[in-house]
């Protein structure tokens, strides 16, 4: 299941210069030595842009795709009709889901690549993969529960818990580490690593101010905003917080007029702009959930107010981890408060 994509939000104001997307298997180039590779997804999102960078005598890729036989075969087709033999010498992953490390270990493998990925990416991957065959555990049993989750639905978290790592191929056990502000050169081109968090935890997007790329992946889309959700691993998180702080990092540190070459949907101009619908998509989200605590309400009481299409089945999980999301940071602002009802079911409410 996508990671991204519960709220649909408008794209007014931005533009899109690169045209029609590459067919699979093949590739586009969108700037000096900056090829799109798109690859399909087996769930709702349905694509990904990968991003292969000519490296002098060989080749980086960003960001690999699902591990499915379907993204092998297009793979093998582009080793064999554009790298004009030449090998992958890195694979550097923008962050651990699935869709973007879920073939790092294939290709690295392949080539004798190394891995690069920010720390808290490949350490958190790591601990996703080790629960696969895992029963679920009771402390998520009662994460759901207190949000108000049936016993229909904890059933299907109960079947469904531990399938993280049947889509990530064996990671290699040793990585390069990526930290924010890095500076690696790529063809002769020095590219800026620039972190996010609140989607993921040490989220990499990487920047090249001469070509005025911005390889943003999941940290800034233009028609879809991120998931950004809480996990029963870190109940109390405020990973909303962190997510909106890092849109106004991007914003500083990163140039207006650049090309973003984001992980779903098409390449665009108008970061800025696309940086502050975001904020204030989700700050008017806040503001709406806070009146809406006027009278006590579950976690799944609580999403009218945040998403423009019905929850259940397939998105029931990401949805609850967005709520309490902005539950939780409603709560570090002081603007709410939760209670525990004797059967462990929390019930949020405007503070004071």
């Amino acid at each position: 299941m996508s990671m991204d994509g519960l709220e649909l939000t408008s794209a007014n104001g931005l533009t899109y210069p690169c045209g029609e997307p590459p067919e699979v298997g093949t590739v586009k180039e969108v700037a000096d030595g900056v090829f799109w590779v798109r690859m399909p997804l087996p769930f709702a999102l349905k694509w990904i842009n990968l991003w292969l960078l000519r490296d002098g005598d060989g080749w980086v890729i960003v960001d690999t795709g699902v591990a499915t036989e379907e993204s092998r075969l297009h793979w093998r087709t582009i080793f064999d009709s554009v790298l004009d033999g030449l090998p992958v010498k890195r694979v550097m992953i923008t962050h651990m889901h699935p869709d973007h490390i879920g073939l790092a270990g294939w290709i690295t493998r392949k080539f004798g690549a190394a891995l690069w990925i920010s720390r808290l990416e490949y350490l958190t991957c790591r601990t996703l993969v080790a629960d696969t065959g895992r029963e679920a555990p009771e402390d998520g049993v009662r994460f759901y529960r207190a949000a108000g989750w049936d016993e229909d639905a904890l059933d299907t978290y109960r079947i469904r818990f531990g399938g993280f790592g049947k889509a990530v191929s064996r990671l290699p056990d040793s990585y390069q580490r990526m930290a924010d502000g890095d500076r690696i050169e790529i063809g002769g081109r020095d590219w800026q690593v620039v972190t996010g968090c609140g989607h993921s935890p040490e989220h990499v997007c990487l920047y090249q101010p001469d070509l005025k790329v911005l390889i943003s992946g999941d940290q800034v889309l233009p028609r879809i905003s991120s998931n950004v959700s809480v996990f029963p691993t870190e109940p109390n998180g405020d990973p909303m917080t962190d997510w909106i702080n890092s849109c106004h990092k991007l914003k500083q540190v990163i140039a207006e007029d650049v090309l973003v070459l984001p992980a779903h949907n098409e390449p665009f101009y108008g970061l800025h702009k696309r940086l502050d619908d975001l904020i204030d998509n989700h700050e008017t989200a806040l503001a709406r959930l806070a009146d809406w605590l006027a009278t006590p309400r579950r976690v799944i009481d609580c999403f009218s107010p945040l998403f423009k299409r019905p929850i259940g089945g397939e998105v029931l999980g990401m949805a609850t981890g967005e709520a309490i999301a902005h539950l939780n940071c409603l709560l570090a602002r002081g603007k709410a408060a939760v209670d525990r009802r004797p059967d462990g079911t929390l019930l949020y409410r405007q503070a004071g």
